[in-house]
């Protein structure tokens, strides 16, 4: 191969690690070290279940990443027990109920990111895609945990 073929696959290969590494990528970290880091596809689903600290009942959130792979969007919530910080009204979305449960849909909030805090005997967990997160044994009571959306390479500073 002559210069000009080396300067073109030398090129190529700039431009793909460029992509690579500022692709929006769904991070997942503690303060000491990161929990996950996945691809941030439009539409990709995650989830997050804990036991409400006061009721003591599931509650389940489901999110999707928002289409300009920025943030969140709050999809939906599923919940067994009326309670302080659970959404009742026609203005939260559309509830419904559900085998024991009760769900409101179409809630449509969007989040730049998402900060949480596993607390005592709340069994906070996290799915995304078919992985699934025990945050309250990966972390101790208290511990911040972000879910954000950066560029790839961010992942190393």
């Amino acid at each position: 191969m002559g210069k000009r073929e080396w300067a073109a696959v030398g090129l190529a290969l700039c431009l793909f690690a460029a992509w690579f590494l500022s692709r929006p990528c769904l991070f997942v970290a503690a303060p000491d070290r990161l929990l996950t880091v996945v691809p941030a596809e439009a539409g990709l689903e995650f989830s997050t279940r804990f036991l409400h600290s006061v009721q003591k009942t599931p509650v389940e959130e489901f999110f999707t990443v928002d289409d300009a792979r920025q943030g969140f969007i709050l999809r939906r919530t599923r919940y067994q027990s009326f309670g302080v910080g659970l959404p009742f009204s026609a203005a939260d979305g559309t509830f419904s109920g559900e085998d024991g449960f009760f769900l409101m849909d179409d809630m449509n909030r969007p989040f730049p990111r998402l900060e949480l805090r596993p607390g005592v005997d709340t069994a906070l967990t996290l799915t995304v895609g078919d992985k699934f997160y025990r945050l309250y044994e990966l972390t101790p009571p208290g511990t911040l945990i972000q879910i954000y959306i950066a560029p790839y390479y961010r992942r190393w500073l």
